[in-house]
């Protein structure tokens, strides 16, 4: 299974409950019912995983982006930004099986690929406080 491959699926799926307002059960099995992605090559475990302490631990992860950011406010950052910052915060918080610097490194490579042009080095710069 792809580690990277998952935490973009973790990605994508809680960038949707953003925007639905659907519970993060509801949206792992839409996406396992409807999904083209071969589900061997992503870790469900993970990504239910994630999705589950991200809802639970929700409000300590947030303070803790907020805490970092500068001249910023959460509700101000576009949707995608949030949902990586979620994911490396909660993987450098709880997952203490992932190096941070792996997560640091993995968000600005979603940045990368799903935020706009300034992305990675905000999301870096914000990471970096982190650790």
């Amino acid at each position: 299974m792809n580690r990277r491959k998952s935490r973009e699926v973790a990605m994508k799926l809680l960038f949707e409950m953003s925007i639905n307002k659907e519970s993060y059960e509801e949206i792992i099995e839409n996406f396992k019912e409807y999904t083209d992605v071969d589900l061997n090559d992503v870790d469900m475990s993970y990504i239910t995983r994630v999705l589950a302490g991200i809802h639970e631990h929700g409000v300590e992860i947030d303070k803790n982006i907020e805490k970092h950011l500068i001249k910023w406010k959460l509700d101000r950052l576009s949707k995608m930004n949030l949902a990586i910052l979620r994911i490396s915060t909660y993987e450098i918080l709880f997952e203490e099986e992932i190096p941070s610097v792996v997560s640091v490194n993995e968000g600005i490579e979603l940045a990368k690929k799903y935020g706009e042009d300034a992305s990675p080095a905000f999301i870096n710069g914000i990471l970096a406080k982190m650790i």
